[in-house]
């Protein structure tokens, strides 16, 4: 009877995981967008080039690069006016080519979720409609940065609320817009809104399933920045995109994977995460995520709390962020930091600082200043 009653404890605790930012309802279920981008099947059957495309489901990124490399401009742009949404999501495409395509694709869109997207001068490295949509957009000049970021954001999250008026540093694009402007000109940050994520806080929440399909979706498009030579990036990972960034953690390219408001990253400690990554976690005092149980049980819930010294991440000082989207408010510790580790400062300031202990997050402290 004792075991019985500890099982069914852990169970509710399990249900009550709560990863998004829109309140405590419950969402309805998603379905997870997966697979090649849209207009692969007029894509593949096409022979305008004399040749076989690249396979946009089974090719790599280095593939896909590779064979760009060889296209003459002309060639280039033809099969950007042909096939606009392909060319705008697929990994290994340079990235001036996607913007183009992608600027194209908006323009025609007739969808007026997505009609702010399509203003003059954004730089949208990203853009499929379909389902609930996903984006990704640029802050910076990307092809010169010396350091790159790409921001993972949380629930309640996709191309249709991408520019929803919150605080300027709550949605995607304020995220990723407040880290550049404090990590400075040499810089560029990524909002990547590229999965489904839940809606409210439901059983999509307490489950990892649409975090798998988005850590796939996160380790293809960062290997695409790679592969169209860029750097490696650090990867800011927010509320449930910390479990997506969890479970991608081991084919991540990344220098740095930085947690905030995690519910946890599906690991036990950072040994579980098989990433050459050094790994960062923020949690302020006023966020409600520390409510919730660092539990898994019966595929429900995320596991260990990433600030816990026992998961061995460095600790980010965050004690005057408010709340679970103040994270990236003007003028807190944790945006100097997180500015710091954008800059590249953790590969500089950190040499000797102990897992887990505050060490390291006091001289990325130090260095934001």
């Amino acid at each position: 009877m004792r075991r019985y009653a500890r099982t069914v404890v852990a169970f509710a605790l399990a249900t009550s995981v709560v990863t998004g930012t829109a309140g405590w309802v419950s969402g309805d279920a998603q379905q997870a967008l997966t697979g090649p981008p849209p207009g692969t099947t007029s894509w593949r059957a096409d022979r305008a080039l004399g040749e076989e495309l690249p396979d946009p489901e089974r090719s790599t990124p280095t593939e896909v690069a590779s064979f760009f490399a060889e296209l003459s401009e002309r060639k280039r742009q033809l099969l950007l006016v042909r096939h606009p949404a392909v060319v705008g999501n697929l990994d290994g495409v340079p990235l001036e080519l996607r913007y183009r395509a992608n600027s194209l694709a908006l323009t025609t869109a007739e969808d007026p979720r997505y009609r702010s997207l399509a203003t003059p001068g954004r730089q949208i490295l990203a853009f499929d409609p379909r389902g609930r949509g996903q984006v990704a957009e640029v802050f910076g000049d990307l092809r010169s940065a010396r350091r790159v970021s790409v921001v993972v954001p949380g629930s309640d999250n996709d191309a249709g609320t991408f520019d929803r008026k919150v605080a300027d540093h709550g949605a995607p694009p304020g995220m990723a817009r407040t880290l550049h402007k404090a990590a400075g000109p040499d810089t560029a940050v990524i909002a990547w809104a590229g999965y489904t994520t839940p809606v409210g806080v439901g059983i999509d929440a307490a489950t990892g399933r649409l975090a798998e399909a988005g850590a796939g979706r996160l380790e293809r498009f960062t290997q695409g920045l790679t592969a169209d030579g860029l750097p490696e990036p650090a990867v800011f990972c927010h509320s449930y995109g910390s479990v997506v960034c969890g479970l991608a953690a081991h084919r991540l390219p990344a220098t740095d994977l930085v947690v905030l408001g995690s519910p946890g990253m599906r690991a036990d400690d950072v040994d579980g995460l098989r990433t050459r990554a050094t790994v960062w976690a923020a949690k302020d005092p006023t966020d409600w995520i520390d409510d919730v149980p660092s539990v898994r049980f019966a595929g429900l819930g995320h596991g260990t709390d990433p600030t816990d010294p026992a998961f061995g991440a460095r600790r980010i000082p965050a004690g005057d962020a408010q709340g679970h989207a103040g994270y990236f408010a003007p003028g807190t510790e944790s945006l100097r930091a997180f500015a710091a580790i954008a800059r590249g400062a953790s590969a500089d300031t950190t040499a000797g600082s102990t897992a887990g202990s505050t060490a390291g997050s006091t001289a990325v402290e130090g260095a934001a200043r």
